[in-house]
């Protein structure tokens, strides 16, 4: 597998994924290499490690560029996402050397950054490639994409899609993007969704006593919506006694964010927490009164499994894989994305009707144990490797 973030020094979600499916792959008696960026500042040459049963190559991804004088010169900034990137794959590459005689009968690729090596990789070994897309840069710009970056990572998931043997999307919502936007054949696209370790997520033994606390985490992006959250909050001031709300996470509308909450005046009330380690988050997460993940865009939304495994009351936008994980099950609630109003209304039912609430944690429980174990997820990824190597034994 190649994947920009791995386990276990990313806790992202492509990362989350990652861990859990190769993880779940050697439970099963496979045998998985994680080939990924360590983009530590301080990173230097390759690290070899065993993460759960998993091997782990992590190459440093410093790219110098070499003056004229033959002196070094600057790096390429990371700001020149593409080109940074590019050039940072051909490091991945070299940690071929590092596999001696081993050769995988499957390169697993997830998402665009890795595309450069993994399609190096899979013409060097002459082995097929199975591609991931945990979210597309269309998606992410609501169909339209934008001139400059934008356009730019496009291109590469879009040559990438063609490239691959096989195509896996973790949603209909994101298979429908993929088929539609990257003009692939159905068959060609495989539906394997994310899963949850759920004994990682779980209370401590013992009743818990969950607070009128409302709890959303992520990358702090436009798209994540919790300036919608905030704006439903300011609406439950004095409707929902004692309410709090905690909103965790870096991004690049943190600022924005900040602006939306003082232009709300809930700065008592919401609190922007920044990065909060694992620990940290499961505490606030076993004693939330709820769960929002107000997404306006979501490809699958693993947080919502990680909030139902917590045990926590979950709400959810009606968006992309979001509603599929939510929809007819009974584990969630749901509102229309961008809807403070209703957002908010759906908060005080979960709130202040203990029933509601227990309703959801129960049906939550169920729909995790039949539906998103990392077992039953390995199998299904396992038969879309088994269907591409038997097409480059058969030919066409």
């Amino acid at each position: 597998m190649l994947s920009w973030d791995a386990p276990a020094r990313s806790v992202g979600a492509v990362a989350a994924h990652v861990d859990g499916l190769s993880q779940a792959l050697a439970r099963a008696g496979h045998e998985v290499t994680i080939v990924a960026a360590a983009t530590e500042e301080s990173a230097l040459g390759v690290s070899d490690e065993i993460h759960g049963g998993v091997r782990v190559l992590r190459a440093a991804v410093q790219t110098p560029v070499i003056s004229g004088t033959g002196s070094p010169g600057a790096a390429i900034p990371h700001a020149e996402l593409v080109a940074y990137t590019a050039s940072a794959n051909h490091h991945l590459v070299a940690l071929l050397a590092h596999l001696d005689s081993w050769t995988p009968d499957v390169i697993h690729a997830h998402d665009w950054r890795t595309a450069w090596a993994a399609h190096t990789m899979s013409t060097l070994l002459d082995v097929p490639l199975v591609v991931t897309f945990h979210s597309t840069e269309q998606g992410r710009h609501g169909g339209m994409v934008p001139v400059g970056l934008p356009t730019s990572i496009h291109a590469v998931e879009w040559w990438l899609a063609l490239l691959a043997d096989r195509v896996i999307c973790c949603s209909r919502f994101m298979r429908r993007e993929a088929i539609v936007g990257f003009e692939l054949a159905p068959e060609h696209v495989h539906l394997v969704p994310n899963g949850v370790a759920v004994e990682q997520w779980l209370p401590p033994p013992g009743a818990v006593q969950r607070q009128p606390l409302v709890l959303a985490w992520g990358r702090v992006q436009y798209e994540k919506g919790f300036q919608v959250l905030a704006q439903a909050i300011s609406r439950l001031r004095g409707v929902v006694p004692d309410i709090q709300c905690v909103i965790a996470g870096r991004g690049p509308y943190l600022p924005e964010l900040q602006s939306q909450v003082d232009i709300e005046g809930v700065n008592d009330l919401v609190h922007l927490a920044g990065y909060i380690s694992d620990q940290e988050l499961r505490s606030l997460l076993h004693v939330a009164g709820c769960v929002v993940i107000p997404s306006l865009y979501e490809p699958f939304g693993i947080v919502a499994l990680e909030s139902m495994a917590g045990g926590a009351p979950t709400v959810v936008a009606r968006t992309g894989g979001l509603a599929e994980i939510v929809e007819g099950t009974g584990a969630g609630l749901l509102f229309e994305p961008g809807n403070a109003i209703e957002l908010a209304e759906v908060i005080e039912q979960v709130l202040t009707h203990r029933t509601v609430a227990e309703d959801l944690q129960a049906k939550a429980r169920d729909v995790l144990r039949t539906r998103y174990s990392w077992e039953a997820i390995a199998h299904a990824t396992v038969a879309v490797y088994e269907q591409v190597c038997n097409d480059v034994i058969t030919g066409p």
